[in-house]
């Protein structure tokens, strides 16, 4: 006598696209280790604005030390004998601060400006086209360059550089989407119901094309991260040495010198966190775009 077969799964009837998002996203291992480490970086960056991360200024040890097993030479020491790994917590938490902070100021403006272009048409879809062309016509490395000069050197000039001109790609998405939205029948219904504009575009329409900010979110996070590094590098981003574009700019003249564990602590923190968003990023996508869902 055969062994019966285990029943099939069926799909529960109703059942939103979260919470279809949160099972599948429970059932990847993998990815359930890229959010954890995103939680990881976001919560040193909470520690170090409590206060409760160590001086990267304190002088641990000797000039140059290559890595040990004490907590704080983990990854060495660089030439004034602080610890390359309180360097690369205090540079954490800049990084994870201009990502979330750039996120925060891009992603109102493109799915505003991409909502109200996509359900008006006409002129206003004309002045938004318009406006995202010119942005898109300048190199985006030179405009946001451009931008930190006129604002000043420093955090804030960076993350409003970055998130001014972020929004770019995610209102021509909202755009498209609502431009698909806005004349099917639910939106027909609302509309004979006496629903005003503003309340078919937040009520109706954007809560259908919400998975579009929160996908794009994880990529600007990491599109910001690599822009501040190599804003710093260049001269034009973080001055005051909690960055890691401080670092790699530092450990640029190090390496000749055979001292490699600076420029391999800040790499491998960065690696870990651009990883793990990429991760992050594609498991979102999957999971939250309806097309992609049986």
């Amino acid at each position: 006598m055969s062994a019966a077969a285990p029943p099939v799964q069926q799909p529960v009837v109703g059942q939103s696209l979260g919470a279809r998002a949160m099972g599948i996203l429970r059932r990847r291992r993998f990815v359930l280790l890229s959010f954890a480490v995103i939680g990881i970086y976001i919560l040193i960056a909470v520690l170090g604005y409590a206060g409760l991360l160590p001086d990267f200024q304190e002088r641990v040890g000797e000039s140059y030390e290559p890595p040990s097993w004490s907590f704080a030479k983990l990854l060495g020491t660089d030439i004034f004998g602080r610890s390359v790994l309180y360097k690369v917590l205090v540079g954490t938490r800049t990084a994870m601060t201009i990502g979330l902070v750039v996120a925060a100021i891009s992603i109102p403006i493109g799915v505003g400006l991409g909502a109200v272009a996509g359900y008006y048409g006409g002129k206003i879809d004309a002045l938004v086209v318009w406006l995202y062309s010119v942005i898109t016509s300048v190199p985006s490395i030179l405009l946001i360059i451009g931008i930190s000069y006129v604002l000043g050197k420093g955090l804030v000039s960076v993350c409003l550089a970055l998130g001014l001109v972020g929004w770019v790609g995610l209102c021509r998405l909202i755009r498209g989407e609502v431009l698909k939205h806005k004349n099917r029948e639910y939106v027909l219904a609302a509309r004979l119901l006496g629903a005003g504009d503003g309340r078919i575009i937040f009520r109706h329409i954007l809560p259908n094309v919400l998975h579009l900010p929160i996908v794009t979110a994880s990529l600007m996070i990491l599109g910001a991260i690599k822009s501040e590094v190599i804003l710093t590098f260049l001269g034009v981003g973080i001055q005051d040495g909690d960055s890691w574009g401080t670092m790699i700019q530092d450990a640029t003249g190090e390496l000749a010198q055979g001292i490699w564990w600076p420029l391999a602590g800040v790499t491998f923190a960065m690696f870990a966190i651009i990883y793990a968003l990429n991760v992050a990023g594609d498991a979102l996508r999957d999971a939250l775009d309806p097309k992609l869902i049986d």
